[in-house]
């Protein structure tokens, strides 16, 4: 059997966090797998100590747009390949995706978009939602394990926001974006994090502007989803709202699995 613990973390910019000293937290706390979102860089205006992390390989996806976006995956155990698309351009390029494959189950590193800015954008992100799921469906069909982490900027159910009515008209609470989260676990995926927690008050995301997180009103939505077959494999799916640097905290899973997929 082997295990590993993989985090999560919309860092709000990498740069940003290294320069706060709140990177020094991953280095403290070792997973095996860490994911970040939100880096608004490009790999060449990281430092060095950003692009080679003692003890494991490193790998960015970033925007064609500059300051914008971006995600990043550290893992100790080399994958066995890396893509950061789903072969559309026009999601594609802005940074948002990193696949990596590992022999026992493919991480997918994501940031969803925010679909705040315009109607535009909202369908922007209602399209990229249908382009993952139907991406990510290829490899689950294919018998591949899956594990999904990022900031998916929707909160699924009322239970998962500190104010569900005043933002029942808001993006990242709209009536489509979270239908949309009903038809990907209905697909066969499962959130990690109510497995253990049902409990409110479990938020990811604070308004820095209005000192939220001081008043725990908050937002949950960063997870982590596996397929419902690798679901038995979770020990521990977990929030670390004690963590700071950024207005979104860490989440985190304990996997325990065989060496192969089923």
């Amino acid at each position: 059997m082997a295990e590993v613990t993989i985090l999560s973390w919309n860092v709000n910019g990498l740069r940003s966090i290294y320069n706060k000293g709140s990177f020094d937290w991953v280095i403290r706390e070792k997973p095996d797998i860490m994911c970040l979102q939100e880096t608004k860089a490009i790999e060449e205006q990281l430092p060095v100590e950003l692009k080679k992390v003692d003890g494991y390989h490193s790998y960015f996806s970033s925007a064609e747009r500059k300051g914008y976006s971006g995600v990043a995956t550290y893992t100790r155990d080399k994958p066995s390949s890396v893509s950061t698309g789903f072969g559309i351009q026009r999601f594609d390029n802005e940074g948002r995706i990193l696949v990596t494959h590992y022999d026992s189950f493919i991480l997918f590193n994501i940031y969803f978009p925010n679909g705040k800015a315009s109607p535009e954008r909202l369908q922007y992100k209602m399209d990229f939602y249908n382009a993952f799921l139907l991406y990510v469906n290829t490899f689950r069909e294919a018998g591949k394990n899956i594990v999904i982490c990022g900031d998916i900027n929707t909160a699924h159910n009322e239970i998962d926001l500190a104010r569900p009515r005043e933002n029942s008209k808001i993006s990242g609470f709209l009536p489509e974006e979270r239908a949309w989260i009903d038809k990907f676990i209905a697909n066969g995926y499962v959130d990690t994090f109510r497995m253990f927690n049902q409990e409110p008050g479990q938020y990811t995301w604070w308004d820095l502007k209005s000192g939220a997180r001081e008043r725990n009103v908050g937002w949950r939505i960063d997870y982590f989803f596996v397929n419902s077959g690798f679901a038995e494999g979770v020990k521990a799916s977990f929030i670390m709202p004690q963590v700071m640097g950024s207005d979104h905290c860490p989440v985190g899973i304990k996997l325990s699995f065989n060496q192969t997929a089923d």
